[in-house]
């Protein structure tokens, strides 16, 4: 926010209006047109006024004779400025309203693209309430002045008219005018300085009550279950306050600024009566000039207005356009290469080759992998010198304890994240050099908490994807072993499942997210404990479905029980970031100590509870 408070603010704000003419230079030369012609109008019609008043209204009063042609000459005149002064706010309105809208979508676009660009190593330290505040409340914010923009152009053109008639008609009363419009700029000036700061914390403050509504309603669960709805109001009402205190300061100064520039034309109206009668008794100037320039003033009040709605909304427009060019301009984006190698339908060989991987400082990362940042660029290695395999038709299972970083292996196997030095490969191809349609068409990543759109059951697992029909669709149901549950379903697959899958168990939810992954086909699918919800029976179903059926495809899967690690071809066991060992089950019971107390702490738990069952029970029957 430092750099909005600088005074250099009007400078920034006509650099981002500039932007925006180039960007939309032929709607806004439409828009300016009919503001031009509005304001030339306006500066026509104080003319056509005094000189109905001075050549048909004062003669009538003196006569007593109204002249009829002059009469009927003036209403027709009166009435054409006012037919083509509605042609004019019609263009301008239309011209701006449309170049304003098509901005605001154009920039939308920009950052969620740029959203997508980014890698996740990005998002992980932007919450995502301020991300959602840029790409609407600062969108918004850094085009709001557009609306009134093209009015204030055609406002100064029609200023400079009015000074140079102004002076053709009498210099005393051209030099009132030109008082009057240098005051009401010095105005403008002071109010976009002290207004800068007041509208960058407001929208800096937009983005903090917005990021704390979403975190809350998304752990709306944990927020209920905890009994935490009392320190989470009072969290939001905190944010709540300061955004209004910001606004009401914003408040309080356009309170003070809207009266002054309301006042500032009507005191020069007065001026120019005051001293146009000594003028007009002196006999320097006509009651016409009189009764045209003081109209000028009168109808050149509400005008000179849009000069300060566009400068009022400059300091805000600079805070919202600043928060987007953090994101547009933000660094590290996720390049693909050019390979598409061609279609298959045999599994992919997936091969890491001495992979080390740093979080960026200040990230956090989705499941086990949570890393504490440093103050360094990069906070810790979190890993190190990885190599392994995992055949084509194979499945490994990649065990470790919590925070081991089997999260992040999973990651690079679908290049959520590239690693920082080594290589990852896919059939021998560097992820990197992959299309990013190739890479889509490869692998799949099934995640540990599973999402699941307020859509119907169909829409989930297709995502609209080309090629992806019903039959498809039921193919990769029955693999996920999800199709007997969906059938139960009231409508199949038209069911609607509700925001985030509602409507659907923890096990369903991880069904049908793994069914949304088979039905692309992929040649490698990567499981983050993907099932870590659903029945180990079903578990092992899946495993076996996808090990020996329709679909051959490489599996990696993060697993936990032994029952589906020993379903796997080969093991591969991490600590601390490092590859301990690899081989089968078997071998790594026997060879291992770690591995051994992992993989049997689970049903030595079991044992333990079901003991602890029996006893109480017997307890109860003796007594």
């Amino acid at each position: 926010m430092a750099s909005v408070t600088s005074r250099d603010v009007l400078a920034r704000g006509f650099r981002v209006l500039g932007r925006a003419i180039r960007d939309e230079p032929r709607i806004f030369a439409f828009a300016v047109g009919g503001s031009v012609l509005f304001g030339g109008l306006v500066v026509g019609s104080a003319y056509v006024i005094g000189h109905i008043v001075g050549g048909v209204i004062v003669p009538a009063i003196e006569d007593g004779e109204i002249n009829q042609a002059l009469l009927w000459l003036g209403a027709m005149a009166v009435l054409a400025v006012s037919v083509l002064r509605v042609v004019g706010i019609f263009g301008r309105r239309l011209g701006a309203g449309y170049m304003q809208f098509r901005l605001q979508a154009r920039y939308r676009r920009l950052v969620t693209g740029r959203y997508l660009d980014l890698p996740l190593s990005w998002h992980h330290r932007h919450a995502t309430g301020t991300l959602l505040s840029n790409a609407n409340s600062d969108v918004e914010a850094a085009w709001f002045p557009i609306a009134p923009l093209p009015f204030a152009v055609g406002t100064v053109v029609m200023l400079f008219g009015a000074v140079g008639s102004l002076f053709f008609t009498d210099w005393v009363l051209a030099l009132v005018g030109v008082a009057t419009f240098f005051g009401l700029f010095l105005i403008n000036v002071f109010y976009s300085r002290r207004m800068a700061p007041r509208q960058a914390r407001a929208q800096f403050m937009r983005g903090e009550v917005s990021a704390i509504a979403h975190e809350s309603f998304d752990g709306a669960l944990v927020v209920k279950t905890m009994g935490r709805e009392t320190e989470e109001t009072d969290r939001f009402a905190g944010r709540a306050r300061e955004l209004r205190d910001a606004l009401i300061s914003v408040g309080r100064l356009r309170g003070l600024f809207d009266p002054l520039m309301e006042t500032l034309p009507s005191l020069g109206t007065l001026a120019v009566l005051v001293v146009g009668t000594f003028r007009l008794r002196s006999g320097d100037i006509s009651v016409t000039d009189l009764v045209s320039v003081a109209f000028l003033f009168t109808v050149l009040a509400f005008p000179v207005r849009a000069i300060g709605w566009v400068l009022a909304e400059l300091p805000r427009s600079v805070a919202g356009w600043d928060r987007l060019q953090h994101v547009l301009t933000a660094t590290g984006e996720m390049r693909y290469g050019t390979i598409s190698p061609e279609k298959s339908d045999t599994p992919a060989k997936l091969a890491f080759d001495r992979v080390d991987y740093a979080y960026p400082a200040g990230a956090e990362t989705d499941g086990d992998d949570m890393i504490n940042a440093t103050a360094d660029e990069h906070g810790p290695t979190v890993l190190h010198d990885i190599s392994m395999v995992v055949p084509a038709g194979k499945t490994v299972a990649l065990v470790g304890p919590t925070g081991s970083g089997k999260s992040t292996i999973a990651s690079l196997a679908v290049r959520l994240v590239d690693p920082a030095t080594g290589t990852v490969d896919i059939d021998g191809h560097d992820l990197r050099d992959l299309t990013a349609t190739a890479l889509a068409g490869t692998a799949a990543l099934v995640a540990q908490i599973p999402f699941v759109f307020d859509d119907s059951v169909r829409a989930n697992v297709s995502l609209d994807r080309p090629g992806i029909d019903d039959e498809t669709v039921w193919a990769a149901l029955r693999l996920a072993q999800a199709d007997d549950f969906i059938r139960r379903l009231p409508e199949g697959l038209d069911t609607m499942v509700g925001e985030r899958g509602t409507s659907l168990s923890g096990g369903q939810r991880q069904r049908l997210t793994l069914a949304r992954a088979l039905a692309g086909r992929p040649r490698l699918l990567v499981l983050d404990d993907a099932t870590s919800a659903v029945d180990p029976r079903v578990e092992a179903a899946i495993l076996a479905g996808l090990r020996g059926g329709e679909q051959p495809t490489s599996i990696l899967v993060v697993a936990y029980r032994r029952a589906t690690i020993a379903l796997a071809d080969e093991v591969v066991y991490v600590e601390h970031g490092r590859v301990v060992a690899a081989g089968t089950h078997h071998e790594l019971l026997t060879t291992t100590p770690g591995y051994a107390d992992l993989v049997t702490a689970y049903e030595r738990a079991e044992a333990e509870r079901e003991r602890d069952h029996a006893y109480d029970e017997e307890g109860a029957v003796t007594a």
